[in-house]
């Protein structure tokens, strides 16, 4: 401090305590105002819908809402058809009368795994309202920009044909529906879904259009200066609040008023702190910042260079720069991602923008509507699907430790400052390699018991990622056919659960993937982990390919098929899993699982699927002198499995129990926990701890758990 005051001053330190004051200020506000949130509970007997939030999926409502001084998300279970068409085409503001019930949000219940709890926090949501009865809806009067939004996404979703209405409502308000989820998925895989996030691109191009007409019609350019606050004002809201799209405008204006460079950079950033204290919480706005640094730090850099090098370098240097930010939140990156954007950015901001908006605008003002264009957009897709069958699976990086990616980027800023300089630049370089690859290939030896919910999925995973085993991949059970109007698009519970921890491990491929029988709860997300991580071997059992629907699954895979017989080995870990069972073919149902055992790290290992009581007796009827340390009890806990005689025999220390929260069949049976308590046996659950992780400590295995 007293340094700080010799080299600059009273007046500096005085300015500077003033800030730091108003910053201490507003975060102490937001810590109360959270704290007060969560631990105080208040009824909500009505609640007004933002209405951009609504969203129909089937017979699922969901939005946020609000209600004395506080957001919601909200979900409700739609009655009739008459309430989804309501809903879905629903362009004014009203206040909804209900009856709900509301919780705490879930939290993270992987390592590395998505938070839900976590995320609406970041979004000034701090509790869950299911609504149990709407009673009755009233209009409300008033106009604001959410309800200016949704109106003009109904209306492209009304009057323009798919998919051209949903490249015009994602450029032009940045809305994506769920129907376009799969062509979502495909632009992301390619590393080109950021071509829709409404950032510098497209606020230059509003913002300058309006500026240039204004000033053609006599408007002087200090009032236009002025007028393009209200009017960016009306676009953020419009385009939904998104922090790239405020923090672009906030960049723009503050530009327009003489500050540039890294003053404009700073002074964004405070202002944005001011009115969105969270704001570096999302992934969105830490990338759109992060951009934001790297072109003020940089962008002077390429101004000898002519047009077309300059716009590839400038692209290479924010791909580089963000990539530690992308393999924190996504753990993965498509080197070719930066062809592409390079390639589809001119489709995207110099020939879709422009035209989606003039058509746009021609039909809202004059009623005159031109879908005859919408084979481009069909056109394009199936470019875009061509080009995903090429080069569909990025490279999957791992997810960096906090250090590391600190690191990573302190010595990536270094590099691009001293890139001239060839003895730093080669130091830099290494040293950014070593860090890629301690991430990519993590030096420790780990069994995981991943919460994939109601199923089962263990990954074995050695050290510096140089073998893996994958036991299952979970999987959501369904219950019957919904009616057509309530039939929902659902999302494998693998999205959100396994495949997201995978890939934070840096695994890219696995070696062998053990499908131990044909329940949805153990196969039924296979197609979804093949189709972001690759797989060189599918295991499974004699019985199970006696299933049709199993059978059809296994011809949309490329990868190669195994029966597994007794006494086969799964090389892991400087030892081996061995296949104890099944003894001859089955049916491929719960007595028909495929059971491994092996001895890891000095400790006995056995994983039994969904093996029930006569697979166990015939089991230890073969294996007598079964000696078991780690058990993955069978079917979840179930009453069917882990009989008494077995638990006596095999005498395991812990029993895992892979089973969802507050699963509809109510697993773990009472019985079995009784039967583990009566041998002494500690029972480790993820419907209680979350994902369970063994990772090796000398000659032993140290236990740690998500919750």
């Amino acid at each position: 401090m007293l340094v700080f005051i010799w080299q600059n001053g009273l007046n500096s330190f005085a300015k500077l305590s003033v800030i730091l004051v108003i910053f201490a200020s507003l975060f102490a506000g937001v810590s109360y105002q959270e704290k007060q949130a969560v631990t105080h509970e208040i009824a909500v007997p009505k609640i007004r819908p933002i209405l951009d939030t609504v969203q129909v999926n089937g017979d699922s409502l969901s939005l946020r809402g609000q209600f004395g001084g506080r957001t919601y998300q909200v979900y409700y279970t739609l009655q009739t058809q008459e309430e989804q068409q309501y809903f879905k085409t629903l362009d004014k503001n009203v206040t909804l009368y209900i009856s709900a019930s509301q919780e705490i949000a879930v939290g993270q219940r992987n390592f590395n795994g998505f938070d839900y709890q976590t995320y609406l926090k970041t979004q000034d949501i701090y509790r869950v309202l299911t609504i149990d009865s709407l009673d009755k809806i009233t209009e409300n009067k008033f106009f604001d920009l959410h309800l200016l939004r949704r109106q003009a996404i109904l209306f492209c979703e009304q009057k323009f044909p798919k998919p051209m209405s949903a490249y015009m409502t994602g450029l032009l308000f940045g809305y994506l529906g769920k129907d376009f989820d799969e062509m979502g998925d495909i632009y992301t895989s390619l590393g080109i879904m950021h071509l829709f996030a409404l950032s510098g691109m497209q606020v230059s191009f509003f913002v300058d259009f309006l500026r240039k007409m204004l000033l053609k019609i006599g408007v002087r350019r200090d009032n236009v200066d002025w007028l393009q606050i209200p009017f960016s004002v009306i676009y953020a809201g419009v385009t939904g609040f998104s922090v790239s799209v405020i923090r672009a405008l906030i960049q723009k204006i503050l530009a327009n008023f003489g500050v540039k460079n890294l003053d404009n950079f700073s002074l964004t950033l405070l202002i944005l702190f001011l009115f969105m204290p969270k704001f570096l919480l999302t992934t969105g706005g830490s990338l759109s910042i992060l951009f934001a640094f790297v072109i003020s730090m940089f962008g002077d850099k390429f101004e000898s260079l002519s047009k077309m090098k300059r716009i590839f370098a400038e692209s290479l240097v924010l791909s580089f720069s963000v990539l530690p930010l992308l393999m924190l939140y996504f753990h993965s990156f498509q080197p070719l991602s930066i062809l592409f954007t390079f390639v589809f950015s001119f489709l995207f901001d110099v020939l879709f923008l422009p035209s989606l908006s003039v058509l746009f605008l021609l039909a809202m003002v004059t009623g005159i509507k031109i879908t005859s264009i919408n084979f481009i957009f069909n056109w394009l897709e199936s470019l875009i699907k061509l080009t995903d069958r090429w080069f569909h699976y990025p490279f999957i990086f791992g997810k960096p430790q906090a250090l590391v990616f600190l690191l990573m980027l302190l010595l990536i800023g270094f590099l691009i400052d001293y890139w001239s300089r060839k003895k730093f630049r080669y130091i830099f370089l290494t040293s950014l390699a070593v860090l890629f690859f301690i991430t990519k290939h993590p030096p420790s030896q780990t069994i995981t018991i991943v919460d994939i919910g109601q199923g089962d999925s263990i990954f074995l995973q050695d050290r510096f990622n140089k073998r893996n085993i994958l036991i299952d991949t979970g999987g959501r059970v369904s219950f019957g056919e919904s009616e057509g109007w309530k039939k929902r698009s659902t999302t494998p519970n693998a999205e959100n659960t396994l495949i997201p921890y995978l890939k934070s491990q840096g695994v890219g491929e696995i070696d062998t993937l053990v499908i131990t029988h044909t329940d949805e709860d153990h196969m039924g997300d296979l197609l979804a982990v093949m189709n972001q991580i690759k797989v060189k071997k599918i295991l499974t059992s004699e019985g199970s390919l006696t299933n049709p629907t199993f059978v059809a699954t296994l011809k949309q895979i490329r990868a190669k098929i195994q029966v597994a017989k007794v006494g086969q080995q799964l090389p892991i870990f400087d030892s081996h899993l061995a296949v104890l069972y099944p003894f001859s073919q089955g049916d491929g149902k719960n007595n028909d699982s495929i059971v491994l055992y092996g001895k890891l790290n000095h400790t006995n290992f056995l994983f039994t699927g969904d093996l029930e009581s006569d697979g166990e007796a015939s089991l230890l009827a073969q294996y007598p002198s079964l000696d078991v340390d780690i058990l993955k009890a069978g079917h979840h806990g179930s009453k069917t499995s882990s009989s008494e005689p077995f638990v006596k025999a095999i005498s395991p220390a812990i029993a895992l129990i892979s089973c969802g929260l507050d699963n509809r069949y109510h697993h773990p049976n009472a019985e079995t926990l009784a039967t583990f308590n009566k041998y002494g046996v500690k029972t480790l659950r993820t419907d209680e701890l979350g994902a369970i992780k063994f990772t090796k400590n000398g000659k032993s295995w140290q236990i740690s758990t998500v919750k």
